[in-house]
């Protein structure tokens, strides 16, 4: 089968795939009649979508590019980070989820920036301000590492320049954002979360059979040096590292709007506990399969890859035919884009609930409200097209660092305005400010403990709780 053949047969099947988003956008479609309906779905959302839709939007490309890159590099004792998600969704899940939904819905407010100035009575538009431009900052940039990954895959799997392929993501997912919103996206992502589940459920089962099994990777992984133990050996440097990856990722949780917001769609707050079961449950079955394609990986490429961050892509290449192999490749579209998409929305509804209301300075519209919604999707697109163009960074490295960024700025003042009824806006805003800092200096800093790195999320959520509540106790007009 020549090239040009096997490359078409990849092209249509991605074509396939993104037909069938346009069309449950196009079925999943409600009319937007307002603000509330285009960035939060106006609370309408089941259990069962909530769940998907919350999750898938956490995953991005990261789910298959990243996470098994670092499993397959540095072997089993990488899977703590898996663990340290798992602990940080549950706890979101349990305690954020239910009273941030009851709270935003008792204030009447879409968004985390328009939560926060609410629930502090802020009406000097400081904490309003503060929290968007740290929304927009960090959000961006994990808008651009998802643009990325596509070009990535597209220069892998078609030899097609870079920029075509982020042109290409960009446009899909800004149609059917720009259309739909809310609703539409959540739908997307429902179909997109099982999509990606049934992918990862399989792919690594048939790369175990197709490397011979277990033998052949602990002959691999002797060979090269890596452990397929998760504690592979007792000391405080490697006590260390596991604490510093569970707690380094895990707390990011606290303070991504974009699965925030998921919270705040739901129905019925009554049925988050559902929404809750099934959601860690999709969680943990796909990062046990992303971290099993790691796994297999070291015996499937014993000679190393040039590009680890593509040892899915590589993995399905050998296993399946042109268009079942396009077909399984847009398990990686689909975790980016069910990520990205939301990512948009909520860069969306800070500029038009935050920056725009806050610039007009009196009541505006529905109308005006829904159109600005819509043209404030088109910016952001744009923005992290730009942002994209530019390619001096690894998947994995951006997301972390904007990971950690939102996690920092906006996690403890979750937190601290969820259970500490003293705070306040001075507070508030202090704590953004400082844990947005942390997150974006840190790493110049360079330190460690025992030789281990310590990551910015650490520090970048305990200091600014601490800042909260010291700033806090004192009464300030």
């Amino acid at each position: 089968m020549n090239e040009i053949s096997v490359q078409g047969q990849i092209f249509a099947a991605f074509g396939v795939y993104f037909c069938i988003l346009l069309a449950i956008g196009i079925l999943a479609h409600k009319k937007n009649t307002n603000e509330a309906d285009f960035v939060i779905g106006n609370r309408g959302l089941n259990y069962w979508v909530t769940a998907l839709s919350a999750h898938a939007s956490d995953t991005s490309s990261w789910l298959f590019m990243a996470f098994p890159m670092v499993v397959f590099s540095e072997g089993m004792p990488s899977a703590w980070l898996a663990f340290g998600l798992l602990l940080g969704m549950f706890l979101s899940w349990q305690f954020v989820a239910p009273a941030l939904r009851q709270a935003t819905e008792k204030l009447k407010c879409f968004t985390l920036s328009s939560f926060f100035e609410k629930r502090f009575d802020d009406k000097s538009g400081v904490l309003r301000t503060v929290t968007a431009i740290m929304t927009l900052v960090f959000m961006l940039h994990y808008l651009s590492a998802g643009l990325t990954a596509m070009g990535f895959i597209f220069e892998s799997l078609f030899h097609i320049d870079y920029h075509f392929g982020i042109t290409v993501a960009t446009i899909i997912m800004t149609i059917y954002t720009f259309y739909g919103g809310f609703i539409t996206i959540a739908w997307t992502d429902f179909f997109q979360g099982s999509f990606l589940l049934i992918v990862l459920m399989i792919v690594p089962v048939i790369a175990f059979f197709h490397v011979d099994g277990v033998s052949s990777i602990t002959t691999a992984a002797a060979t090269q040096g890596k452990s397929l133990s998760l504690l592979p050996e007792i000391s405080m440097k490697a006590v260390l590292k596991i604490v510093f990856l569970v707690f380094g990722w895990g707390l990011g949780y606290f303070g991504q709007p974009h699965i925030i917001t998921k919270f705040m769609g739901i129905k019925n707050a009554n049925e988050l506990y559902k929404s809750k079961i099934l959601g860690m449950s999709w969680q943990f079955l796909t990062l046990a399969g992303a971290a099993g394609v790691g796994i297999v990986g070291i015996a499937m490429f014993n000679n190393g890859l040039a590009n680890e961050e593509l040892v899915f892509v590589e993995m399905v290449s050998v296993l399946f035919h042109p268009f079942l192999k396009g077909l399984v490749l847009c398990a990686i579209l689909a975790a980016t884009i069910s990520t990205m998409d939301s990512q948009i929305l909520v860069c969306s509804g800070v500029l038009t609930e935050d920056l725009y209301k806050l610039i007009k300075k009196k009541p505006v519209d529905s109308k005006t409200l829904l159109n600005v919604s819509r043209l404030s999707v088109l910016l952001t697109a744009g923005i992290a097209y730009v942002i994209s163009s530019n390619q001096n960074q690894t998947v994995m490295e951006a997301v972390r660092y904007s990971w950690t960024g939102l996690g920092c700025s906006f996690g403890p003042l979750v937190v601290m305005s969820l259970c500490c009824k003293k705070t306040h806006k001075w507070g508030a805003a202090a704590g953004i400010l400082v844990g947005g800092s942390i997150a974006a200096f840190w790493d110049t800093f360079k330190l460690q403990l025992w030789d281990v790195s310590i990551p910015a999320m650490i520090p970048g959520f305990i200091l600014p709780v601490g800042v909260i509540y010291l700033i806090s106790r004192k009464k300030m007009v």
